[in-house]
């Protein structure tokens, strides 16, 4: 029986890998996440409650600042592979409350780590993101590509990053890290541009659209994700450290993401705000990496059919928010 720690087990990419990796009935998960109220906790229970449907699956609240507790969680399980999906997510909050970014996604991450190598677990996946790249051409970007961090976020995991390249030197743990370009889809976080949007056209409230919806993003939808995710737990890795872009690689203007987002929604009264400090003007992330690793055709979703089965998602559980 294989066994698997997911942290961050009650957020979007969290939940949504772990219910796929459950459809084996030869594995077992031990997922922990702190429940913080970054966003609504409703949501969070949620998709926990679907979790812990299987018998496979053990939930335990734990904050990976909490030592004591992550070392009885290792202690009691062997682990062949941990995935590291626990952090402090949102660009703009951390301006507001950048202690939230330094515990969760520096000092719990070094945690983790160490236990990581005190129990010698085999494999070792984590979130980076693509927010490493910064604001800078040329595009699209490559693994190689140079990095220019230019928030707490951005700095934070990349620093992840560093920590695990190094730590990996003296480790015989394999370490890879995945840097998510703007992940979206059914149970995605309210924070997120296209639930966002639904929320305020649903609650009658303010959208706040910055530079005029002229932003570009790589949207690439979260059954890709956890797809590619499940395929590197199964893979036999020969690097000790690697990185990998998870991205469609087909960047989309704002504005015409929300567009097809009307198509199922009325509009919610929109805000044009100037460019915020914290946004970068465009990601553009290169998969070839990814796709030549795993030796297999990787399909990317459409974004209309991903758009809309976000909606349709959303109008089933909108309560939730």
């Amino acid at each position: 029986m294989n066994k698997i720690l997911i942290t961050g087990v009650a957020g979007f990419i969290g939940f949504s890998l772990a219910r796929k990796i459950l459809r084996n009935k030869n594995t077992e998960i031990v997922g922990i996440d702190n429940l913080n109220l970054y966003y609504s906790k409703n949501l969070k229970l949620k998709r926990l409650s679907i979790l812990k449907k299987n018998k496979n699956f053990k939930f335990l609240k734990v904050d990976l600042t909490d030592r004591k507790k992550l070392i009885k969680i290792f202690e009691s399980q062997k682990f062949n592979c941990v995935f590291n999906l626990a952090a402090q997510a949102g660009v703009r909050y951390s301006y507001e409350n950048p202690k939230s970014y330094t515990d969760s996604n520096i000092i719990g991450f070094i945690n983790l780590v160490e236990f990581i190598k005190t129990f010698k677990v085999k494999k070792f996946i984590f979130a980076s993101s693509s927010s490493v790249y910064g604001d800078q051409k040329p595009f699209p970007k490559l693994e190689q590509s140079e990095l220019n961090p230019i928030n707490l976020y951005s700095l934070s995991k990349l620093s992840n990053e560093q920590f695990a390249r190094s730590m990996s030197k003296s480790m015989n743990t394999k370490f890879v890290g995945l840097r998510f370009f703007t992940i979206y889809g059914p149970w995605g976080r309210p924070d997120m541009l296209i639930i966002k949007y639904l929320i305020a056209s649903t609650k009658k409230i303010k959208f706040l659209l910055y530079n005029k919806g002229d932003h570009y993003r790589d949207f690439t939808y979260i059954d890709d994700a956890v797809n590619i995710c499940e395929s590197l737990v199964k893979m036999n890795l020969k690097k000790k450290y690697d990185i990998f872009n998870i991205c469609s690689s087909k960047p989309l203007l704002i504005t015409k993401v929300l567009n097809e987002v009307n198509k199922y929604s009325k509009s919610p009264f929109v805000i044009k705000k100037p460019r915020d400090k914290a946004d970068v003007y465009k990601t553009y992330g290169d998969n070839k990496k990814i796709r030549i690793f795993l030796g297999k055709k990787i399909s990317f979703t459409n974004f209309k059919f991903g758009i809309k089965e976000t909606c349709k998602w959303y109008f089933k559980n909108y309560k939730l928010f």
